[in-house]
């Protein structure tokens, strides 16, 4: 079990994002206009890449890499945000962001575009989306969902993770449950689990920690039903939630008891980095280049504390220029980046110690795991062929890329 822990300096298909506080929409004035005036001039930007190079990109990708986010700006993305240059522009139209795409310390010669997901697309599935709209090279998808991309015909391929465990967890009130050690002694006593979706419980069901007829499938992201009924088990993330309920919902302000959902089987590699099939061949040259700087950006993102504070802070201006229903504070940030290290979020590959492969037996356990729950929950044909080796691929990995980070109880 753990309980929420004093604030932290350091540095899902949707709706399984997380939920900071459902409210009504913003006033807070947007940062630019709609037609993206830039924050800050040519002259700023960093010195270009060498020509060639591996951090040339302008020589071998879009002119204008757009990236595809499954949720609002938040820092579990922060390794996309973290590409921006400071000639940023914000479109508060169109909910994105573009500026000249900007690694380790060079400008790369091409843009980066980052939309955000959610309400902002109609919750579609960025793998619907990025069927739907070529321009988008890369995207962030769940691989339980990919699973269903494949069946459904729209098949997405992980290039690289950024999270290596998922941030889902299940919430109680320690106080209700003073002698739990972890979500299924809370469970067994029959409390009701709030939460959207049928996924993961039916995965809890499977393993028999779970009644479904415990479930509550109308979880829409309000604190309301927690604060006023502290017997529920509540779907949350430990990058959000166990911050938010102690320091920013006035009807609680006091530690909430969670378990990562990695630690109960859900196994999946959490938003990974994903192109439509065909591209893994038709964009080889980009990919190349492109996926070593996305390693990169997210180790630099999580260890470099200057990188942490100046993205975070774009996060929460994105937020506030967007002016949709999320709310996102600095304090939820900084706490979201700090959880993802030392909640052992983030880590390199266990089998080869670099950051962002992708391990082939895991992928076969995911699919041999969630084709059956996924199966059971209504969202995946009963007849459905899904190959493991067609969800990823580890050939555009830069082997030398390693952050230092590591597993959970490695003893590393």
């Amino acid at each position: 079990m753990r309980t929420s822990p004093s604030p932290r300096r350091f540095p899902a298909l949707v709706p399984l994002a997380p939920a900071v506080l459902v409210v009504a929409a913003l006033t807070l004035a947007a940062c630019s206009t709609g037609d993206g005036d830039a924050a800050a001039s040519s002259d700023d930007l960093p010195p270009a890449a060498e020509a060639g190079s591996a951090l040339d990109l302008a020589e071998v990708c879009p002119s204008t890499v757009v990236m595809q986010q499954d949720w609002q700006p938040q820092a579990e993305h922060g390794a996309m945000y973290a590409l921006l240059g400071p000639d940023r522009a914000i479109d508060t139209d169109a909910k994105t962001v573009t500026g000249s795409l900007v690694a380790q310390g060079v400008d790369t010669g091409v843009d980066v575009e980052i939309r955000p997901g959610g309400p902002n697309v109609g919750f579609q599935a960025v793998s619907d989306l990025m069927y739907l709209d070529r321009d988008i090279l890369v995207g962030a998808v769940n691989t339980d969902q990919a699973i269903n991309a494949q069946a459904a015909g729209r098949p997405v391929v992980a290039v690289t993770s950024q999270l290596t465990s998922s941030p889902q967890i299940y919430m109680w009130d320690p106080e209700t449950y003073p002698d739990a050690t972890g979500v299924a002694d809370v469970l067994a006593t029959g409390a009701t689990l709030v939460a959207s979706g049928r996924i993961i419980p039916s995965l809890l069901a499977s393993k028999g920690l779970l009644d479904m007829a415990q479930l509550d499938p109308s979880y829409e992201g309000s604190p309301q039903r927690f604060v006023t009924d502290p017997s529920i088990v509540q779907q949350g993330f430990g990058t959000s939630e166990p911050y938010t309920y102690e320091h920013e919902i006035s009807q609680w302000m006091r530690p909430v008891a969670f378990q990562y959902l990695s630690e109960l089987g859900y196994s999946i590699y959490p938003e990974p980095i994903v192109v439509r099939e065909d591209d893994v061949a038709t964009q080889a040259a980009c990919l190349e280049r492109l996926v070593p700087v996305l390693q990169q950006s997210q180790i630099d993102y999580l260890l470099d504390p200057e990188l942490t504070e100046s993205t975070n802070e774009l996060i929460v201006e994105l937020v506030e220029a967007y002016q949709t229903s999320w709310t996102y504070s600095p304090g939820v940030a900084a706490f979201s980046a700090a959880a993802q290290v030392s909640d052992g979020l983030a880590y390199d590959d266990p089998a080869s110690g670099v950051f962002g492969r992708l391990d082939p037996e895991r992928m076969t356990e995911i699919v041999d795991t969630f084709v059956p729950v996924l199966q059971s929950a209504g969202s995946l044909p009963a007849d459905a062929q899904v190959s493991a080796e067609r969800l990823y691929t580890n050939e555009f990995i830069d082997p030398s890329i390693s952050s230092g980070l590591t597993a959970p109880g490695s003893g590393s």
